[in-house]
């Protein structure tokens, strides 16, 4: 019966002593800075297109010799 009051008072002054403390938690303030990002894409495009009409090209010239041939 001792051993359990011993107990229970030792629980209720670690409950209390918990109770007694303070915390204090500070939020510095964020700082966002605005991000620039350049993205060179022209060479990748200029090199796309000149694909694209070099395909053209060459089946516009096989149609053009296929048309004088043919007259």
């Amino acid at each position: 019966m001792f051993t359990k009051l011993l107990v229970l008072v030792a629980a209720l002054l670690m409950l209390a002593a918990q109770g007694c403390t303070q915390h204090k938690v500070e939020v510095a303030p964020v700082e966002i800075k605005p991000i620039h990002i350049t993205i060179d894409v022209n060479v990748k495009v200029d090199k796309a297109l000149d694909n694209f009409f070099q395909e053209i090209d060459a089946a516009e010239d096989t149609i053009e010799k296929k048309s004088s041939t043919t007259n």
